[in-house]
């Protein structure tokens, strides 16, 4: 297990890596021992090493959902990063140098009325708990690199946890509807990026509906005493593959009855 000390070097190794742009070295290949535990424990020094800086949590993502990705990571279930104030954007220009190596993600947002907490949440909590579910693109972001710039391994699953789930930022954007109007598994989207349609996919995708991301997170915040607020937003897991954004890409999300909307990377 981590020291306190290396757990706070390596959260300041992410900073300074989000601020600079210039990306850091595998964390489990520096230190083999590394678990699970280790990276949540980095990932929640640096949001407390942000809260510091004055930026504040406006909810969580939820990550590794879809069963391909898990079996490549070699991981049973999802991960799960933190949301902040200065992640969230709107319809209209994204600013590429907030980032360093941007992709694009489909999914739903639920955003909450009712705090969640405990060890025992269902599906049906969540809906209960649930103000909205909107349409959302997460902007995911590698501070650490995706692939070892010495022996191109790919990074493991402990370093994209530390790296607070790869999130960089989520745009909100479409209609609101109230989670049990909806078939929420049968809600889907299409992803253009310059006009070329190049994901398509439904939430079912998301361990088969949306909301049991959202009950498996909450029962994983419990041991840490921590919990989902009301008003806060939780990404529920992408439902396409990730798309490289690069500066001038514009994409347009269609989630048909929930609405379209578009952003460009500037």
């Amino acid at each position: 297990m981590f020291s306190e000390e290396l757990t706070a070097q390596l959260a300041a190794e992410l900073d300074q890596s989000e601020r600079t742009r210039v990306q850091v070295e595998h964390f489990s290949k520096r230190y083999p021992g590394m678990t699970i535990e280790d990276g949540y424990a980095v990932s929640r020094a640096w949001m407390k090493l942000k809260a510091a800086q004055g930026r504040t949590v406006i909810g969580h993502k939820i990550g590794l959902t879809s069963r391909a990705m898990q079996i490549s990571s070699q991981i049973t279930e999802p991960d799960y990063g933190t949301l902040l104030d200065d992640m969230l954007y709107g319809p209209g220009d994204i600013p590429q140098d907030r980032f360093i190596a941007p992709r694009v993600e489909v999914e739903l947002a639920f955003v909450l009325k009712k705090t969640l907490q405990g060890e025992k949440i269902s599906v049906d909590d969540v809906l209960d708990a649930t103000d909205y579910v909107t349409p959302a693109i997460e902007i995911i972001d590698s501070r650490i690199e995706q692939f070892d710039r010495h022996t191109k391994v790919m990074r493991k699953v402990f370093d994209t946890i530390s790296d607070n789930a790869a999130n960089g930022g989520i745009v909100l954007g479409g209609n609101k509807a109230k989670p049990r109007d909806l078939d929420l598994p049968w809600c889907g989207a299409i992803l253009r990026q310059n006009g070329v349609v190049e994901e398509t996919g439904l939430a079912a995708g998301v361990q088969g509906h949306p909301a049991i991301g959202v009950a498996w997170l909450v029962q994983k915040l419990a041991p840490w005493g921590e919990r989902l607020e009301a008003g806060e937003i939780v990404l529920a897991g992408s439902f396409t593959r990730p798309v490289a954004a690069r500066r001038g890409d514009r994409f347009e999300a269609d989630y048909g009855a929930l609405g379209a909307f578009s952003f460009q990377f500037v």
